[in-house]
């Protein structure tokens, strides 16, 4: 009873102090293939076997019903301490290698996901090229605005040059 009621605490931590919960099956995957997804999520995850009933009730606790119904099958919860984006990009591409890894939803930023939406998420861009873009984008408005500020200057140097060159002539 002691082993359960720590295995709740430790799980609604996990639930609380996660950016996101990416919920998946792993039926019929091997121990390596499990150790395989691990290691490519383990920069911005941890990837946990957890048992249902103990985990809708830690995740009840956190705030989260989302779960509640996507919890049957051996489940596996990606607890996300960094890059949702990633996690959610490595879990789709191991899943289509491997089409035994099922994504059932997730809980990001405070709303529920469904699966198709968790594979939206991968779909974005990395956090790096988003800001890149952004940059680009500050920068060309900027040089934008150094040429309008510029071109009423550089007119009127072209204007007295040419008024400067008719009365030398």
């Amino acid at each position: 009873m002691a082993d359960k009621e720590a295995s709740v605490a430790e799980l609604t931590d996990k639930f609380r102090n996660s950016n996101a919960a990416l919920l998946t099956e792993y039926r019929g995957l091997t121990v390596a293939q499990l150790k395989q997804l691990r290691g490519s999520i383990a920069e911005h995850a941890t990837y946990a076997v957890v048992k249902n009933t103990l985990t809708k009730i830690a995740a009840n606790a956190a705030g989260i019903s989302s779960f509640d119904d996507e919890l049957a099958g051996p489940s596996a919860i990606a607890f996300v301490h960094g890059d949702t984006v990633a996690v959610a990009k490595a879990l789709r591409d191991f899943a289509k290698a491997n089409p035994l890894l099922v994504i059932k939803g997730g809980y990001f930023d405070g709303n529920p996901l469904s699966a198709a939406e968790v594979t939206k998420l991968a779909d974005l861009e990395s956090r790096e090229v988003l800001l890149a873009k952004l940059a680009g984008a500050f920068k060309q408005s900027l040089f934008g605005a150094a040429y309008l500020f510029n071109a009423p200057l550089s007119k009127t140097v072209r204007t007295v040059d040419a008024l400067r060159a008719k009365q030398e002539a």
